[in-house]
């Protein structure tokens, strides 16, 4: 499902960063005196892939008498993205109010490019964010997980080797304390469980930062999910040689 997901998103990115380019080239024609139908046909460009059979598709219903606005829609519908979407709608209020389509397809291209511009520059903005989260939930915490988990069973250790007499009082910087109720393997079960969640929570927030979308950020949540435990396992077993030394 998600292999598919991520297809489709691709896809639909591959179409919108070409639109502008198609915008542009179309206006060209109408210019040239060609008709819309005519226009739009030979503004299909291998170069536009996979938009050109989408245009190729929406010119030839055209040319069939079929309703330029209704073609569009057809279109939008097709390719399944808001931007283009939002593009239309507004190349058919500019028909409706009978403008001018090729100077109103040329500087929607226009806007289309500023808004990518401007969309580029906001992410890069942002990528000191991006890299922090993927330190703090990839590396930084599964650090404190495992160390949590190495004075846990270190103390554990401690307080079962103090012998339990009538007479004897143990003072301990905690209180009064004999033994650890939570079983060691109730914390390393609950770490991994917890570093799971945040990892794909965390790969959420990135796609969201970074792309302005949440699922584009599952296709980190692999390598995040990796790199999460192996950190957490290799400090639990770096700290419980560290700390045997003590005990």
């Amino acid at each position: 499902y998600f292999k598919k997901r991520f297809e489709e998103s691709g896809r639909i990115k591959k179409m919108e960063s070409v639109f502008p380019d198609f915008l542009q080239l179309m206006s060209s024609n109408l210019r040239a005196g060609m008709t819309i139908d005519k226009a739009m046909l030979l503004s299909s460009r291998p170069e536009f892939a996979p938009l050109d059979e989408e245009i190729l598709k929406t010119g030839k219903d055209i040319v069939t008498s079929r309703n330029i606005e209704k073609a569009l829609l057809e279109l939008s519908k097709r390719i399944q993205s808001e931007k283009i979407h939002k593009i239309i709608l507004l190349v058919i209020s500019g028909l409706r109010s009978g403008g001018d389509l090729a100077i109103l397809l040329e500087e929607t291209s226009v806007s289309m490019r500023e808004r990518e511009f401007l969309e580029k520059k906001a992410s890069s903005n942002v990528l000191m964010y991006v890299i922090f989260i993927f330190l703090v939930v990839s590396i930084f915490a599964p650090a404190l997980f495992s160390l949590s988990n190495v004075l846990v069973e270190v103390l554990s250790k401690i307080l079962s080797s103090i012998p339990e007499t009538n007479t004897l009082t143990v003072s301990l910087p905690f209180g009064t304390l004999s033994k650890i109720s939570v079983s060691i393997d109730f914390i390393n079960y609950f770490s991994i469980a917890f570093i799971i969640v945040i990892d794909i929570l965390a790969s959420l927030i990135l796609g969201l930062v970074s792309k302005g979308e949440e699922r584009e950020g599952l296709k980190f949540l692999p390598a995040i999910l990796i790199m999460s435990l192996v950190v957490f396992f290799g400090a639990k077993i770096f700290l419980s040689g560290f700390m045997s030394g003590f005990v």
